[in-house]
């Protein structure tokens, strides 16, 4: 399992790579059990009022969360490069530029963090 984490603004955002042979989470909209990489995170976005208040950059902003959407992949390097668009991403709806976002990848054991 790949924790791979985003730092920016001040904040951080973790997803998990599950990785082949462990076994992904079984939800409603997870993708089909036999992708040997499957990627998890939160998915959220600024909104004008309500949300939840998180302070990036030195501002307050509100952040409504979307359910997370699983992703599976055929290879590791695929799934570790989506993984860490998908974190850009999430980053740039709330205002912090590519060029400001750190990601690591951190190699992890099922239940341990």
């Amino acid at each position: 399992m790949l924790l791979i984490r985003g730092h920016g603004g001040g904040t951080a955002l973790t997803g998990t790579l599950y990785e082949r042979g462990e076994r992904a989470p079984e939800f409603k909209g997870a993708p089909d059990e036999d992708a040997p990489y499957v990627w998890v995170c939160d998915e959220f976005y600024e909104v004008d009022s309500g949300g939840q208040v998180q302070r990036i950059d030195g501002k307050d902003v509100n952040i409504a969360f979307d359910t997370p959407m699983p992703r599976g992949f055929e290879t590791r390097e695929q799934a570790v490069e989506a993984a860490k668009e998908h974190i850009r991403t999430q980053f740039a709806r709330v205002g912090v530029r590519e060029a400001d976002v750190e990601i690591e990848v951190i190699k992890t054991e099922p239940g341990t963090q």
